[in-house]
């Protein structure tokens, strides 16, 4: 990915590094099942990690020289989102888009929304409008998740940004509204919608960044859907040593999140991401 040289984003709030106590005697191999625990679930299992409360205290080292690195990495990725995304809401839309903040932590942070650790992983968060992201999440998407390479990282800031497009557009709110009301499988069927959208407005975004930016190179896009493969419902749950349990999917399959992704990307439209119209996901 050509990213060097762009101007970036005003719109990064560096959080200093939060201190979350000990992993409590726990192995790898405990470590990963609790992470894969938080990841289906969709919660803060940091507790569970170093048998302490959640948030700690404020520590005096700042991020370091490679943290640094990734935040001069996202902020571009992140201008690049607010170019585009200003451009297509008011071309397709005839409407404003107001840029989200990402905001980029080390370990545990807070948020309105609840407490983000690199348990819980990157997510958006409607009540503050932000993003969060903790700048270790590019490593664990290389060396444990096997996603390498830095398209692969946009994919992932694209698709949180993506979630804020979905907030802007009306539509997270309301789907949000409706899973409140859902049983647990109708509320985890909506939550696969909604992540499958994001998926393709992040195909949308990858499609009009490279036409405007010339940002894609060979093997980029082969990057994006390795990605989109490998954090999966189904091959997390595999990969953790579960047999696959659809009911309990929320982000979707591998097979899934590669199609939408490619189906943003090849139609480069907000219309082609219907996927709450969809009958076959």
């Amino acid at each position: 990915m050509k990213w060097q040289g762009r101007r970036g984003s005003g719109n990064i709030e560096y959080r200093r590094r939060m201190s979350a106590g000990r992993a409590g005697g726990l192995g790898l191999g405990g470590m990963l099942a609790v992470l894969a625990i938080g990841y289906f679930l969709g919660i803060d299992v940091t507790p569970l990690l170093s048998g302490a409360p959640i948030g700690g205290s404020t520590q005096s080292g700042d991020l370091t020289e490679a943290d640094m690195r990734a935040g001069e990495f996202v902020s571009v990725t992140l201008a690049d989102t607010e170019e585009i995304w200003s451009d297509i809401f008011a071309q397709e839309l005839g409407a404003t888009y107001t840029p989200s903040t990402l905001v980029l932590f080390k370990q545990v942070t807070q948020s309105p929304c609840g407490n983000a650790s690199g348990a819980t992983g990157p997510f958006y968060c409607p009540l503050d409008k932000k993003a969060y992201l903790d700048t270790d999440f590019f490593t664990t998407l290389a060396q444990r998740m096997g996603a390498k390479g830095d398209f692969a990282a946009a994919y992932v800031v694209a698709h949180e940004i993506a979630h804020h497009v979905q907030d802007e557009l009306g539509i997270l709110g309301e789907a949000n509204k409706i899973r409140q009301r859902a049983s647990e499988a109708d509320s985890n069927a909506i939550s696969v919608r909604i992540e499958l959208q994001a998926d393709c407005l992040s195909g949308v975004w990858a499609r009009h960044a490279n036409e405007r930016f010339g940002s894609i190179e060979p093997g980029d896009v082969a990057e994006a859907m390795n990605a989109a493969k490998q954090i999966g419902d189904d091959t997390l749950q595999r990969n953790a040593g579960q047999r696959p349990m659809p009911h309990t999917f929320t982000h979707g399959t591998s097979e899934q999140r590669q199609r939408w992704f490619a189906t943003g990307y090849q139609s480069g439209s907000i219309a082609a991401c219907d996927t709450f119209s969809a009958a076959d996901l």
